[in-house]
């Protein structure tokens, strides 16, 4: 098969998803266009050499519909004939955007792709598109569908993680994105940019600098009225072992909204006709779906996947930036792999950072990359999980 190459990972910072935020005021294409010009000036691309843009998109709703992998790159000015391919696997999709364009890669579909993902939760909310899996409690039953902050909940029961663990956890991510970020190590990271509305956002707006465990505990449970309203008697049926379920979950200690877009430029080629060197290498990569009821436990099925796939251990891989779509997963998902802190997330995850769904695995490879660099290492695995037990893993090496 024919090997494929990373050769530019960059995303916009991720802001806050509320009105304040500093991307609230741009539409969808307009923030996918700082990241179509940037890419396109810095890698002096020519663009009659694209062939598709594979964007992901967990909420297709609204300003964020109609195909807008393709009706944005028409947007921004690229030549009509690059395919476009919007896909929703929830909040794996922009990494299997990456994973789906290797795929056209390797099978000589096409020579040069762009991959990524846009989400403006403060313009387009979560849940707007109104379907009827998160609507309809009889479709959810049949299904084994439960709300991702539901699932997370039972994570934390089935494997008796506390409230003061997924607050440790909480501030541990913050504490590592402030590190990071006061230490300027997100180099992907794209200026936004907008004289003619007064938008100027330069970093990552959810970290909170004055989070401690006190502030962390005197937040109330997300998920219990859910909870009391049915969803927790089901769990229960469906797990007859557990006599309670625990709402360890808060806002504090799950993944902050946010509003960002995220691409990377796939290539058949190491080195590019301008003389400009590849930044990586996808080496594996691997599709799973565990058991719908868990909901996000999919990231760490994914990684044993791909380790096993290619007869790695942990202690083999120099770093790993895995999904921490809430507390709990991020928790069992370090134990059951027994990564080290050292290799993990190491400039925090989504609790502190954000996580615009759609946008957020590109996003962590963008991460992943600088801090391979950043650090002088090799590989690299970048997993994600979603709603229904989705998981996807890349595995890449740094040129």
């Amino acid at each position: 098969m024919n090997p494929v190459y990373i050769v530019d990972s960059i995303r916009t910072p991720r802001a806050r998803a509320n009105q304040k935020g500093g991307l609230s005021q741009l539409n969808p294409y307009e923030l996918l266009d700082v990241l179509y010009k940037d890419i396109e000036q810095k890698n002096f691309l020519n663009l009659n050499s694209i062939d598709e843009v594979i964007l992901g998109c967990v909420t297709q709703h609204g300003e964020q519909a109609g195909n807008i992998a393709k009706t944005s790159a028409l947007y921004s000015g690229y030549p009509d004939s690059i395919s476009g391919l919007t896909v929703n696997r929830f909040c794996s999709s922009s990494l299997d955007a990456i994973n789906l364009g290797q795929l056209k890669i390797q099978s000589q579909q096409a020579d040069n792709v762009i991959a990524g993902g846009i989400e403006m939760m403060s313009r387009v909310p979560m849940l707007s598109d109104e379907a009827a899996i998160w609507n309809d409690i009889n479709i959810a039953g049949q299904a084994k569908i439960f709300l991702m902050g539901s699932g997370a909940d039972l994570i934390a029961s089935l494997f008796n993680i506390s409230r003061h663990d997924a607050d440790m956890q909480a501030l541990k991510s913050q504490q590592k994105a402030l590190n990071a970020q006061k230490n300027d190590h997100f180099k992907s990271i794209v200026p936004v940019v907008n004289k003619s509305k007064s938008i100027h956002c330069a970093h990552d707006e959810c970290i909170r600098s004055d989070t401690t465990l006190e502030s962390l505990a005197l937040l109330t449970p997300s998920f219990k009225e859910l909870g009391e309203h049915g969803v927790d008697q089901a769990q229960l049926n469906l797990f007859p072992t557990l006599k309670e379920i625990s709402h360890v979950h808060t806002a504090g200690n799950s993944p902050a909204m946010a509003d960002a877009a995220s691409m990377t430029l796939l290539s058949n080629k190491k080195m590019q006709d301008d003389g400009q060197k590849a930044r990586a290498k996808i080496i594996s990569v691997a599709t799973v779906n565990d058991d719908p009821l868990l909901v996000l436990s999919g990231c760490m099925l994914a990684t044993q996947k791909i380790l096993a796939h290619n007869n790695l251990r942990v202690s083999d891989i120099d770093l790993f930036e895995i999904h921490e779509a809430f507390a709990s997963t991020m928790i069992h998902c370090q134990q059951e792999l027994n990564i080290d802190d050292n290799k993990l997330n190491v400039n925090g995850g989504c609790i502190a950072l954000g996580h615009p769904m759609g946008a957020t695995g590109s996003i962590m490879m963008s991460t992943l990359i600088d801090e391979l660099e950043r650090q002088d290492l090799s590989t690299g695995i970048v997993a994600t999980s979603g709603a229904a037990g989705a998981g996807t893993a890349i595995l890449v090496e740094r040129l």
